[in-house]
């Protein structure tokens, strides 16, 4: 026998798909007339009129223009489709009247039905603000309207078939061809049991009063009394790593979540526990990723070190560039083309920059370092030997493209230094790099305070994401001996354009011989079941046939299908709003491809009501508990109680190395459990299973 619930939506389904065959087609208005006027107008302009008489024409070709502009939009504007006419159905009474509202993507108020556009009709707030059962209040048009939700339901319909209907008595699927065969779940999926389940070997704003080697137990003769916080939470491979204080370059290797940014962390306030200079502008801490220097900006200080810098490459290297070179612009152009980006990070413009500066001799001045440059990047005949000895260099279009960009842009430079500040003249961010390094080969070393810059220990974290070329800048201002501490992970590399292959590759392109690396194999982060789903997302660009053991399990990853953005809106706005009652101290990312798709489901969430929704523009990442919404990149290297990934779709993650990447990454930001949402066909990194991934 057929649940009431899904009679009643079969039934109203069926009286929405009558009233849409019913419906005429439309044409809309025709354009002719106006296309034909305009014309006459363009011929008139052409032949010459009086000025009076073409001041007026103008006004009538503008008046046209828009006019068939707004025609045209009206044309394509969207219609409601019988294939799925609506994701959500309301019945609202107000007095002693009752109706039913449908939810679309579309508006259509034809044949006794009622399908209104989630995003703008005013209506639709009363779905995303009120739950079944509840009174409601609102103004719409300028008229208070009071009245009660008898029904809110979220329903899947494909090819004009009822699939599923989400309702508070519980969801229910069908099971084969026949209408009358479906399951019933009393309760659906939730987010639940996340809070605070990370095993972090920092915690921000403990021990910020204490040092590496206090003991607040008072135990005095404890073997690892150095690290009386963490000692308890880190494997022996990590401690190892941490307490290694000989001199050297050390890599730590491992996949998301393994814990190769707290090693890396540690080993600084490990070190500076040994030497108190470590705590100092002399240590620093580079990376990739803004968000995760902020991060770090309060991890460390609760690990009692305050005074190492932090920074992204790109920051430090701007800096150290106005320092040495402080008459070249400034500015850092935003128009750079792709390719030309690609091959001033390649490793065969530095070996171009190096071949240069071996034959061409000059004095030791910043004059000569700006030559030394543009005549790497101008050189044609220079550029073609050095890229045609990588397998995976750049084609002759890509050169010649190289080329003309750097002439035209060097011209610039020239003409700045000759005092012509025209506007709009910069660098490329990667000129940064490779300034740097042709000071380094012309001059000598960086100079801070006009001696030579010299780290006592340097940290890079997310090593995959450098050029060979920024690494070697950064690696040649290690004090001597050098202690270095590198980390990476190369399934999580999201900048494909910086020439980084391989560790291998890597270490013989900066001429490393001796290296102590270490792979960590035991995820802190992430459960079983996220670590394989990830696993699987890299396909064949996974490193690792089986996933890092994980510290703990925890619930299946899952798939859920919607036919629209405003459906998944509304599933996950539910479940953040059940979530941020029960769990008001757990950190969620709702992480998204698109800064647009990042804006539609900020608006959705906050026009749902839902608590604590923040929108985070320029990787400026909270660190409190809430609801973050942001794009995947900007999430790198942080974690959350939970994640969503929203839009997981063919469209937005197609099956190439890049995407895979990025899902991957996003995937692994999840501690606890993650949800991946698709509205329209799924990606086929995900396609497979459907469910209970």
């Amino acid at each position: 026998m057929t649940h009431p619930i899904v009679g009643e939506e079969l039934e109203l389904l069926e009286r929405v798909l009558r009233a849409l065959a019913e419906r005429p087609p439309f044409a809309g208005p025709s354009e002719e007339p106006i296309v034909r006027d305009l014309e006459r107008i363009r011929e008139l302009l052409v032949s010459g009129q009086e000025s009076k008489d073409r001041t007026l024409l103008l006004d009538q070709w503008q008046q046209g223009t828009a006019l068939l502009a707004q025609l045209r939009r009206s044309r394509s504007a969207p219609r409601v489709e019988r294939s799925s006419p609506y994701f959500a159905h309301l019945r609202l009474r107000e007095g002693d009247r009752e109706r039913d509202l449908c939810l679309g993507k579309a508006t259509c108020t034809e044949g006794g039905v009622r399908v209104v556009d989630w995003r703008n009709a005013p209506v639709s707030r009363v779905f995303y603000r009120y739950q079944q059962g509840e009174f409601y209040e609102e103004e719409f048009g300028g008229r208070r309207v009071e009245g009660e939700v008898r029904a809110r339901r979220s329903v899947t319909i494909r090819a004009g078939t009822l699939h599923r209907v989400d309702a508070p008595e519980g969801t229910f699927e069908r099971r084969g061809p026949d209408a009358a065969d479906w399951s019933h779940r009393e309760q659906g999926p939730r987010l639940q049991g996340g809070e605070g389940v990370a095993i972090r070997a920092h915690r921000m704003g403990n021990g910020s009063e204490r040092r590496l080697g206090t003991d607040p137990s008072g135990a005095k003769h404890r073997a690892d009394k150095r690290l009386p916080e963490i000692a308890g939470l880190l494997d022996p491979t990590q401690f190892e790593l941490i307490s290694r204080v000989a001199p050297g370059l050390l890599v730590v290797r491992g996949s998301a979540g393994s814990g190769k940014t707290t090693v890396t962390l540690h080993r600084i306030a490990y070190l500076a526990y040994e030497d108190r200079r470590i705590d100092a502008p002399r240590t620093l801490f580079l990376t990739f990723s803004p968000a995760l220097r902020d991060y770090v900006r309060h991890v460390l200080p609760a690990l009692g070190v305050t005074r190492v810098q932090l920074s992204t490459f790109e920051e430090w290297a701007a800096a150290q560039r106005s320092r040495v070179l402080p008459r070249l612009p400034r500015t850092h152009r935003d128009d750079t083309p792709a390719a030309v980006r690609r091959a001033k990070l390649h490793p065969a413009l530095a070996d171009a920059l190096e071949a240069h500066v071996r034959r061409s001799p000059g004095p030791r001045r910043w004059e000569q370092v700006v030559d030394d440059w543009a005549s790497a990047l101008t050189d044609p005949d220079l550029l073609a030997r050095c890229f045609a000895r990588f397998e995976a260099g750049m084609g002759p279009g890509a050169l010649a493209e190289l080329h003309d960009w750097s002439r035209r842009r060097v011209d610039e430079v020239w003409g700045w230094l000759e005092g012509d500040r025209e506007a709009g003249v910069g660098l490329d961010p990667e000129d940064d790099a490779l300034l740097l390094r042709a000071w380094q080969l012309r001059v000598g070393p960086l100079l801070a305070d006009r001696r030579p810059l010299a780290y006592r220990h340097l940290a890079i974290d997310e090593v995959q994401d450098f050029s060979p070329i920024e690494l070697r800048v950064v690696l040649e201002t290690a004090a001597e001996p050098r202690s270095v501490t590198l980390a990476g992970d190369t399934q999580q590399q999201i900048a494909l354009d910086t020439g980084f292959r391989s560790w291998d590759a890597l270490f013989d392109s900066l001429g490393l011989e001796e290296v102590q690396t270490t792979t960590l194999r035991i995820s802190y982060r992430s459960s079983p079941e996220i670590m394989r789903f990830a696993l699987e997302v890299l396909g064949p660009l996974r490193e690792d046939e089986e996933p890092a053991h994980a510290a703990r399990t925890g619930p299946p990853v899952e798939l859920f299908e919607f036919t629209d953005h405003g459906a998944c809106v509304a599933h996950v706005a539910d479940a953040l709003q059940r979530l941020s009652s029960e769990e008001p101290l757990a950190s969620v990312a709702v992480l998204t491809p698109s800064a647009a798709m990042s804006r539609l489901y900020h608006e959705g969430l906050q026009h749902s009501e839902v608590p604590r929704v923040r929108r985070v523009v320029d990787h400026g990442f909270s660190f409190a508990p809430g609801i973050e919404v942001a794009e995947v990149e900007q999430a790198k290297g942080l974690e959350f109680d939970y994640v969503v990934l929203v839009d997981v779709s063919r469209a937005s993650y197609p099956a190439e190395p890049r995407f895979r990447r990025l899902l991957h990454v996003g995937a692994t930001r999840a501690i606890h459990q993650l949800w991946v949402m698709s509205a329209g066909e799924p990606s086929p990194l995900v396609s497979e299973p459907r469910r209970a991934l």
